[in-house]
Parts: C-alpha cells; sequence; structure tokens
C-alpha cells in the first residue's frame, strides 16, 4: 500500500516510522510511506502556507495554492510508486467536521492500492481544495487536536493492522475489539495463580467450544457494561442472547453476594 502524507511537520512521523506495526509494515514492504513538506510547494520566500480567512474570525487558513500544488505532486509520486496512473489515489483530509473512523472503515481502506492523506493545521484549509480534491473527510473522535498528524498517524496505525503479514499472526487483527461489532474479551498468561487470582477454568480446560463460548460470553458482556450502543444496533443470535443473559445474571449475583457479607 501507498500512502503519501502531506504536512508542515513531517518529521512528526519519524515516532511512527521505526517502530511497532508501521515500522514492520515498511520493513517488510507492505507499505510505502511519504511524507511531503507542505511549505516546500509555497510560492514565496517566507515558505507561506497559512493566511487570514476572509470575512474575519479568529485563526489562520492553509492557503489552497500549496494546497494543490503538494496534492498533485502526491499524486505523481504514487503513480510512479505504482506504475500507473490509471488508478486515482484516494484523498482523505483529516478534519473534526468528518465522518467518524472506526476498525471498519480502517478496513476497507486497507484494501486501497494507494492513499493521500492531508494533515490540516490551524482552522482547517480552503474550502476549495477540499470541494475539487478530497475524496473524503474522516475524524478520529469529537474533540479538537492541534493538528492531523496524530490524527494520521492513528489511521495508518489502524489500517496498517489488516496488511498482510504485519502483525506476524494475522488471526491477531480477527480478534480486535470491534473485530465482530464487540469489544474484546479479557486475557490471561502466565502465572496461573497471581495474587490469589486464578485464570477462569474455561481457558484452562483445552475445550476449544468452551473457550470460545467464554470469550464471546466476555465480549458480549463487556460491551454490555461498557459500549451498550454497541449491543443496541446488533442484532443477537439466540446463542448470544443466552450468554449475555448468563453473564447478567453472574453479575447480579455476584453483586448480592458482595452486599449480604
Amino acid at each position: 500500500m501507498d500512502i503519501v502524507v502531506i504536512s508542515i511537520f513531517p518529521k512528526m512521523f519519524e515516532a511512527i516510522t521505526e517502530y511497532g506495526v508501521i515500522g514492520r509494515a515498511l520493513q517488510q514492504q507492505n507499505l510505502q510511506l511519504t511524507l511531503l513538506d507542505l511549505r516546500d510547494f509555497s510560492s514565496d520566500k517566507h515558505r507561506s502556507v497559512d493566511d487570514r480567512p476572509y470575512g474575519g474570525g479568529p485563526g489562520m487558513l492553509m492557503m489552497a495554492e500549496p494546497l494543490a500544488k503538494a496534492i498533485e505532486h502526491a499524486k505523481q509520486v504514487v503513480s510512479k510508486s505504482l506504475g500507473s496512473s490509471e488508478i486515482p489515489a484516494k484523498v482523505i483530509y483529516m478534519s473534526p467536521q468528518g465522518r467518524i473512523f472506526d476498525h471498519q472503515a480502517g478496513v476497507q481502506i486497507s484494501q486501497l492500492s494507494s492513499l493521500i492523506i492531508i494533515a490540516g493545521r490551524y482552522e482547517g484549509i480552503d474550502q476549495r481544495i477540499i470541494d475539487k480534491y478530497v475524496d473524503e473527510e474522516w475524524s478520529i473522535g469529537d474533540y479538537v487536536v492541534s493538528g492531523g498528524e496524530l490524527p494520521a498517524m492513528v489511521m495508518i496505525d489502524a489500517v496498517c493492522r489488516h496488511l498482510p503479514d504485519t502483525l506476524g499472526n494475522d488471526e491477531s487483527a480477527a480478534q480486535d475489539s470491534f473485530a465482530n461489532g464487540l469489544l474484546d474479551c479479557p486475557h490471561f498468561t502466565r502465572p496461573e495463580v497471581f495474587d490469589g487470582v486464578a485464570v477462569p477454568s474455561p481457558l484452562l480446560s483445552g475445550n476449544h467450544a468452551a473457550i470460545r463460548q467464554w470469550r464471546l460470553k466476555q465480549q458480549l458482556g463487556v460491551s454490555w457494561q461498557r459500549r451498550p450502543e454497541l449491543l443496541a444496533k446488533r442484532d443477537l443470535t439466540k446463542e448470544e442472547s443466552q450468554l449475555l443473559e448468563e453473564f447478567i445474571t453472574e453479575i447480579d449475583s455476584r453483586t448480592s453476594s458482595d452486599g449480604d457479607s
């Protein structure tokens, strides 16, 4: 996958290119990451990329001309890398006004051959750039950060998890939280007993069916406790409804026992 990022702080991305999932994807050449400094596309000696907004108001806006030049150059970079200009790169703008980025979006974007990400700054970018070049606007949450660099890093990391062989074990991505629309279940490793608390017996049984059922019950229960909206939009199977009911009953029983002691 080819990703080109347009930013005024491209060196920020050095924090993710040498470590973890993204570093591994680069080493395995599953990912080609190109960082473009927007100031290199400025037309004045001061390398200006922002100006005051028409109509007044606080803050500055990223100017249209440098961005247009950078996006056109990014498209050339992608075309050269892919050896073809027939597959247009999707242009994404990280924006508080964008759709909320989630697990399924990461899966879908990972299937693209190329991607251009605009990491905005200040009060945003000139609307004419959005209208002409941007295919999709994405947000990582209903809050504001200082620029699009950190959201872009989050997106790239989430996308890279779905590239072949990046995780070492492809089943890891399939078992992540949200992979099946639910939060992940609790996990345990050695020792078998820690601080007087033992690993749940189904995980020690060697019975794969019992292990699967225990994990599914915990996923349903944890989602019910922490993110009930995930269950509200899910059509539970008969098995899932039964397991969730068992989980709630066990919680109520435990709460009652604690209250009696």
